[in-house]
């Protein structure tokens, strides 16, 4: 049996007329992703389209919580009550899952979008809110999310954790991304990314922003389809890690 890694991406990011990421192309070469629910961005129609796609691909379905900050594309700290999160985790969990549903199937995991997904690595109580809502919904699900907070509170009450790999954000010393307000936060060049990708898998290790190398141990290797050659660097990366023995499956079928 091969060594098996999971690639993700998050889609249904757009609304109304409004698209971010050619989805219909990478839900063609990942094998996760992660939905939008409507906060950040995803509409009815756009939810209903993704997941539709993403179970005609055998993809895993996931979804991409946030804070209600549409405009923001919750990317800023909305600085809310952990009764809040827990509750806007829930609604968007079921916002989803309507669609899942309708298909006749289920949802695989989680992943916290953004600045949610940023604070719940470090806050313990946004943490505990999220895991929260999930125990609420369904313990089944997978929290996919960085080491920190949220995967310790997740593994605390026995749930499966999925650690990301970022293919293509740069990494601080300390193992956190690099703000994207920092130049060279998001890497392009396709080759840096495929090397960076099949360093993390088989030996463990990622090149920081400041050259020094640390420790990463994941799952699953999340690349952000509004990168301007997602499809270009997803399908270099699925070539160079089948071709160094290492199989592409989505979460459930084996972690």
């Amino acid at each position: 049996m091969g060594y098996f890694v999971d690639i993700n991406s998050d889609l249904g990011e757009g609304f109304g007329m409004y698209t971010m990421a050619d989805d219909e192309k990478l839900l063609k070469e990942i094998s996760s992703a992660n939905i939008a629910c409507g906060f950040h961005a995803g509409d009815p129609r756009i939810m209903n389209l993704t997941v539709q796609n993403a179970i005609e691909n055998n993809v895993g379905i996931g979804a991409h919580p946030s804070f209600p900050d549409l405009n923001g594309f919750g990317r800023r700290d909305m600085n809310l009550t952990p009764l809040e999160i827990e509750t806007d985790v829930l609604y968007q969990l079921g916002a989803l899952n309507a669609f899942v549903k309708k298909f006749n199937t289920s949802l695989q995991h989680i992943s916290p979008h953004g600045k949610l997904g940023n604070m719940a690595v470090k806050n313990s109580q946004y943490a505990e809110a999220i895991i929260k809502a999930v125990k609420e919904f369904d313990s089944n699900l997978i929290i996919m999310t960085e080491p920190g907070e949220l995967a310790n509170i997740a593994q605390y009450y026995g749930l499966k954790v999925a650690i990301q790999m970022f293919a293509d954000r740069a990494y601080n010393d300390d193992g956190t991304l690099v703000s994207r307000n920092e130049i060279n936060s998001v890497i392009i060049d396709s080759d840096e990314v495929v090397n960076r990708c099949l360093q993390m898998v088989l030996e463990n290790k990622v090149k920081t922003i400041n050259n020094t190398y640390i420790d990463v141990n994941g799952h699953t290797l999340c690349i952000h389809g509004d990168t301007a050659n997602s499809i270009e660097l997803v399908m270099k990366i699925k070539k160079a890690l089948t071709k160094n023995g290492i199989v592409i499956k989505k979460l459930k079928e084996w972690l």
